[in-house]
């Protein structure tokens, strides 16, 4: 499990606002330090034009290499930690553009800048 990756987990249960269901995220975390049965992830979510002036949305265009079935977007705003036993598959990885502006909008989102 490194980062970049796209797997499929089961993000429940939930609360409030929480994205949930079993769906799509990326991994995020610092491999580095991935020695706990913890990985940080980011959903993905379709994609919604709305989504195009929000920072912390990072379009995911449908792809064989990164798993993705139709255009979506990494919801840098719905970070967390998951427990390994929350992934299902492995599905694919994205690339280091698609990786490095995720990077960038994290950054936004928990006001690291």
């Amino acid at each position: 499990m490194k980062k970049g990756e796209v797997w499929i987990i089961n993000l429940d249960p939930t609360a409030g606002a929480e994205i949930k269901k079993t769906r799509p995220c990326i991994l995020v975390g610092n491999d580095a330090i991935g020695r706990l049965p913890l990985k940080i992830v980011v959903s993905v979510t379709d994609w919604n034009t709305a989504f195009q002036n929000a920072p912390w949305h990072v379009p995911i265009e449908k792809g064989k290499e990164n798993g993705i079935t139709k255009k979506s977007s990494a919801d840098t705003f719905q970070v967390r930690s998951v427990s390994e036993g929350r992934l299902v598959k492995r599905i694919g990885v994205i690339s280091e553009d698609v990786l490095a502006r995720i990077n960038e909008a994290l950054k936004i989102s928990l006001d690291l800048e």
